[in-house]
């Protein structure tokens, strides 16, 4: 295997348990140890006060071979090129363990999005699609929202793609407001599908009556919508963070009234409740970040960035059972000490994907020229990911192996099976058996 470096070593190490799987072919093996293609552009962006900034992008293509790129684009200070490649190999497994027709891609740009004005939010959103617009297409490669993007970002990159292209071509991007493509469910799609996921996982183990705690770190769109549903469902959210720090309450926290008054104040506190002019506001501890993740809960819930839980914190984990809502939050060595403690990590390759699963039905209705309800999405999603939970937890229980281990078998597989479909080593080499 080619030695990559930084997070995309770390996520390629789960490929080594699989490198003399007899089922996996060495061609499959050798090709999806880097990515296939990879854009760098420079986006010059000229700010409000008539200066001129240049921000650097990127796009990955990792695998292609199931069908076109598929994967978001995040704003991000901290975002690299390596990130984005780590993101794109992510989103070729998760793809494949949901069995959905697309390779993995992933994007970003190198910005603080908070610095910006929404007018020269646009331009960069633009100015990025203009870049890359011979590399995307809803047959090559198609975006989606990530970190610090949404619908509105996601219309504005479509419609530069319009202009672009001289014709709509809806299925460029997934994502995108209603009227303009979207789908309905897609704005909750990640969160409801980490929760069934959590829920199909604690039914099989006969926890289906007992709702535990839940300490949810990262409280952007897959965050409140997971922790919102959760609440709604009857879990009791006892903490909550964003990038500024952390609330916890032992009763429990209602996350809708909590995003609201984010969303007014900027800024993460108590829950408020109002009549007319008046406003009473719930107590609440504040912690820090690495406090909630010590919290002694049935379920830690990562919704914020990769290398939240690195062999540095892992021993402080207390949670039982860790969902894994972003991409990549517990890294490898981390990994392997929660699994060696017998706390079980619910990997986000499967818990995650349920944005992609919806955006997938996005880019089917943009195809046919039709849309569903939101109720018809929300069984479309429900049944995909239901069917495809309960054959990697079944496979983990039969194989004796971790829940990640099982997910990334799934996934592997069929990708090998697609690439060695057009013929492997053994083939060529006259054995056509294989």
């Amino acid at each position: 295997m080619t030695k990559r470096a930084g997070l995309l070593k770390d996520a390629l190490t789960h490929l080594k348990p699989l490198m003399d799987d007899e089922r996996i072919s060495a061609d499959a093996r050798r090709r999806l140890s880097q990515p296939n293609r990879m854009v760098e552009v420079e986006i010059p962006l000229r700010m409000d006060d008539g200066s001129l900034e240049v921000f650097t992008g990127w796009r990955a293509l990792y695998d292609n071979t199931r069908g076109p790129g598929k994967g978001g684009i995040r704003f991000h200070p901290n975002v690299t090129v390596d990130e984005v490649e780590a993101l794109s190999f992510w989103m070729a497994v998760k793809c494949a363990v949901v069995d959905l027709p697309f390779g993995g891609a992933k994007g970003g740009v190198c910005v603080d999005p908070k610095q910006l004005s929404r007018l020269e939010l646009e331009r960069l959103s633009r100015g990025y699609i203009r870049a890359l617009v011979d590399v995307i297409g809803p047959d090559r490669d198609i975006p989606a929202p990530d970190v610090n993007t949404n619908e509105t970002i996601m219309g504005w990159m479509a419609d530069e793609y319009r202009q672009a292209a001289g014709k709509h071509q809806r299925g460029v991007i997934t994502g995108k407001p209603p009227g303009h493509g979207g789908s309905l469910g897609r704005t909750a799609a990640t969160g409801r599908g980490a929760l069934q996921v959590l829920n199909i996982w604690e039914r099989r183990n006969g926890r289906g009556d007992h709702h535990p705690t839940l300490a949810v770190q990262g409280f952007g769109n897959a965050g409140f919508h997971f922790a919102r549903l959760a609440h709604d469902a009857g879990y009791r959210v006892v903490a909550i963070s964003d990038s500024r720090g952390a609330i916890y309450r032992e009763e429990g926290l209602d996350p809708l009234p909590i995003w609201e008054r984010k969303n007014q104040a900027k800024e993460l506190s108590g829950q408020v409740y109002c009549e007319a002019s008046v406003c009473s506001e719930v107590e609440v501890e504040t912690l820090s970040n690495q406090e909630l993740l010590a919290l002694d809960v049935d379920v830690l819930v990562l919704a914020a960035l990769e290398n939240a839980v690195t062999e540095q914190n892992v021993e402080t984990i207390r949670a039982k059972t860790v969902l894994e809502v972003a991409n990549g939050p517990v890294n490898n060595a981390a990994d392997r000490m929660l699994h060696e403690r017998g706390v079980t990590v619910i990997p986000d390759v499967l818990a995650n994907s349920g944005g992609v699963i919806v955006s997938h039905m996005e880019w089917v209705q943009n195809r046919m020229g039709d849309y569903w309800t939101e109720t018809e999405i929300e069984q479309r999603l429900s049944a995909r990911l239901g069917d495809q939970a309960d054959l990697v937890f079944g496979r983990a229980v039969a194989e004796e192996e971790s829940l990640r281990s099982a997910a990334y078998r799934q996934g592997i597989e069929r990708i090998a099976m697609a690439m060695d479909g057009l013929g492997s080593e053994r083939y060529f080499c006259g054995d056509t058996g294989n």
